[in-house]
């Protein structure tokens, strides 16, 4: 079973990853004691790469690892559809530490 924790986008490949099914940001993100993880996130119709890096998110971690189009995606960067069924992120509307655990 997985956990939610928070981490800091640390780095976000310039162009997403279009060799997913639906185009995907391929981040690298500090979750403090955890360590850094990747992720595919789905996130490239309302995020450009520069925005990611810095900000807070949610993930689901400890759920294992998948092969997303050639890149190793180790945790899910968790957000909610839009009306138009774009993903916006899920984040803490405060700063909280990387690595604080979601409950």
């Amino acid at each position: 079973m997985g956990s939610w924790i928070s981490g800091s986008a640390a780095s976000c490949a310039p162009s997403p990853n279009t060799r997913a099914r639906k185009p995907a940001h391929k981040l690298w993100i500090d979750f403090g004691p955890l360590g850094e993880k990747t992720s595919s996130a789905q996130l490239s119709a309302l995020y450009q790469a520069e925005e990611l890096i810095g900000r807070l998110v949610i993930a689901a971690v400890n759920l294992g690892t998948r092969n997303i189009a050639g890149f190793s995606s180790e945790v899910l960067v968790l957000g909610v559809p839009s009306e138009r069924g774009e993903v916006v992120l899920l984040e803490p509307e405060r700063e909280v530490p990387v690595g604080g655990r979601v409950y």
